[in-house]
């Protein structure tokens, strides 16, 4: 089986042979699954009527459990944003009734941001979809390969994430 990543290669092989074109190989067909990736989430974002970042605070929040709750600088620390990137983004999920903010018990000044039941019905659908819609890409894969991808992408990405 060959794909666009082969063509390239074979392209920039007949031009520059004095190159080494494995990390090519490797890396030019994550950006292209990357892309494709992308446009699934999209289209499951905006079939669930949410953007990419409100996803992702509503997953925040979705995955600290029961009562689905989290202080700004929690979300902060879960989205890589800056503080007034997250206030804007909790003001319009809360516009949206997607969230609200509480006070915080163990802190009288703070605020914890809660999922509401509307939330929660949002972001699970969305997630749901999203985990169809990936599946799909890895269709042509048998298990064990996606646990064989799996590992060696983890491999590549830690130390990016430590």
């Amino acid at each position: 089986m060959r794909d666009e990543v082969d063509r390239l290669i074979e392209a920039w092989q007949r031009e520059r042979p004095d190159l080494d074109y494995d990390s090519l190989a490797v890396l030019s067909r994550v950006s292209r699954l990357a892309r494709h990736l992308d446009r699934a989430r999209r289209a499951t974002f905006a079939a669930h009527d949410l953007e990419a970042y409100e996803f992702d605070v509503l997953t925040a929040l979705r995955r600290a459990g029961p009562p689905f709750q989290l202080s700004p600088g929690d979300l902060i620390g879960h989205t890589l944003v800056s503080s007034g990137t997250m206030t804007n983004r909790i003001d319009r999920l809360e516009r949206r009734g997607l969230v609200e903010r509480r006070p915080d018990p163990a802190d009288g000044r703070g605020v914890r941001v809660r999922l509401t039941a509307r939330g929660r019905s949002q972001v699970d659908g969305a997630f749901a979809e999203l985990l169809e819609r990936e599946a799909a890409l890895l269709a042509g894969l048998t298990p064990r390969q996606r646990s064989t991808v799996a590992a060696a992408l983890r491999t590549v990405l830690a130390p990016f994430d430590n």
